[in-house]
């Protein structure tokens, strides 16, 4: 028999078992990197008090928020704020470990890019969740009262909104070699991103190109959702997230694009290994 006709078959990792795999290797790395804990509940705390206290008394009107105080309307967005800085830092690793030559690593093994994706994705999610619901326990300070089944509710909202957000990051991170640059761009895109979802202000308040602007973030049904889930109803003005269900759709929608374009993007660069 001819060399040319040997085939070796290299086992699988398959799909699950390298997603678990990297996911316990993102948890595992914020639970020992404690600034990074900090910074990111610290500062959407930070600024829910100052910035609710502050601009809460600048403004007139309490009708602009659905009745509510201030602080009460820009708490959810606080939360969507604790995800999204946390989608920022789970997915700097990807640039990372780029460098230190374990994505490389992870590349030429035998692991299909869905594994890849998902195993960082929901490991950047779990821990944007739990950041988010441990940001629950200061709702008494806004008036918010929740029960066990908002607490659920906000809870699977804030996995669905942390694993779009965290695919975006890995988007983004995916092409970038430097993490000045995607620090950078981070600052550019996912920061309007978040002003603009209704965390700040109501749309109904906006002019109407922003409102426009405002309908197409996705991130504003996701901001959308929380109020709904943590039973505060619409928030956001101009009937953009006016139905929870309405609301988580689109959210899941966003989360499930997200990680259908990092898998397409994964899969390309795939192939230069394999050659």
């Amino acid at each position: 028999m001819s060399a040319s006709t040997i085939t070796v078959a290299i086992p699988s990792g398959g799909v699950w078992l390298p997603a678990w795999t990297l996911c316990q290797r993102e948890l595992v790395r914020f639970f020992r990197q404690r600034d990074r804990i900090a910074s990111a509940f610290a500062t959407p705390l930070l600024f829910w008090l100052v910035i609710g206290s502050g601009m809460g008394r600048s403004f007139l009107s309490p009708s602009w928020f659905g009745g509510t105080g201030y602080l009460q309307y820009l708490f959810p967005g606080s939360i969507a704020m604790v995800l999204l800085f946390t989608a920022i830092f789970s997915t700097i690793s990807v640039i990372e470990d780029r460098r230190e030559g374990f994505l490389q690593s992870v590349l030429v093994a035998p692991v299909a890019p869905s594994g890849i994706v998902i195993g960082k994705l929901a490991g950047g999610a779990m821990i944007a969740t739990l950041q988010a619901v441990l940001f629950l326990l200061v709702a008494p300070m806004a008036g918010i009262s929740l029960g066990v089944g908002h607490v659920l509710a906000t809870a699977i909202v804030a996995f669905l909104v942390a694993f779009g957000l965290t695919g975006l990051g890995f988007l983004l991170a995916w092409r970038l070699d430097s993490v000045q640059g995607f620090h950078a761009v981070m600052n550019l895109l996912l920061m309007p991103m978040w002003m603009l979802s209704g965390a700040l202000f109501p749309a109904s308040g906006a002019a109407g190109w922003l409102r426009v602007v405002m309908r197409c973030n996705p991130l504003t049904y996701g901001v959308g959702a929380l109020q709904h889930a943590m039973g505060l109803g619409e928030m956001t003005g101009d009937g953009a997230a006016s139905s929870f269900w309405m609301a988580l759709g689109a959210t899941a929608l966003f989360a499930g694009l997200m990680l259908w374009a990092s898998v397409a993007i994964v899969r390309r660069p795939r192939k230069q290994y394999e050659a």
